[in-house]
């Protein structure tokens, strides 16, 4: 998937981990001998608000930004994030890696899309959507909060880089329990073989 060039988009929101999974999919990338770009945007800088992260991984790369509809993945850390990111940015064929538990704060009081009709769209808009309870993977693992570990695992497949040198930069960007992130990472890369 790298010949001219792999971008990847993780949308979540506050507090979901999305910007420690693009450093360390970052630095796997720089390890395997790829340039990397890397650009965040940011909604409300709190739990809770907007935050998309581009990770462009080739040669010939000028800008972190993903032109319109050119993405090869989404990494969806929250559901609706991952829809409005893939009807922008996803180019026809590409994958969505879905975590299927919202959270409540993306869309404020407003009601819910259903989470059926969302990917029903997704995949009508051309994407290969593969669906993932991260959640209850990372609660497997030891804690909720390690679903993005899970979603990387889950997305490690498509990413144009060995397993050892993406869990290699697993184990040096987190801190704190390396052990129960490999584990959640794993529970993730099987449920993604499970499909």
């Amino acid at each position: 998937m790298c010949n001219k060039g792999t971008t990847v988009i993780i949308a979540g929101v506050g507090g979901q981990g999305t910007l420690l999974s693009s450093t360390i999919l970052g630095n796997a990338a720089v390890k395997s001998g790829y340039k990397v770009r890397i650009s965040e945007t940011f909604g409300m800088s709190q739990r809770g608000g907007s935050v998309v992260t581009h990770i462009r991984i080739g040669e010939d790369l000028y800008s972190p930004l993903t032109p319109l509809h050119t993405a090869d993945m989404i990494i969806g850390f929250e559901p609706l994030e991952a829809y409005r990111n893939t009807l922008k940015f996803l180019k026809p064929g590409g994958n969505v890696i879905l975590n299927t538990r919202s959270i409540y704060g993306s869309v404020g009081k407003k009601a819910y899309p259903l989470y059926e009709e969302m990917t029903a769209v997704m995949r009508q808009f051309g994407g290969h959507v593969l669906p993932v309870d991260a959640i209850e993977l990372a609660v497997r693992a030891g804690d909720p909060i390690m679903m993005n570990m899970v979603m990387l695992g889950a997305a490690a497949f498509l990413l144009p880089f060995n397993m050892d040198t993406l869990t290699g930069s697993l184990r040096e960007g987190i801190k704190r329990n390396v052990e129960a992130n490999l584990t959640a990472f794993d529970y993730g890369l099987q449920s993604s073989k499970s499909v």
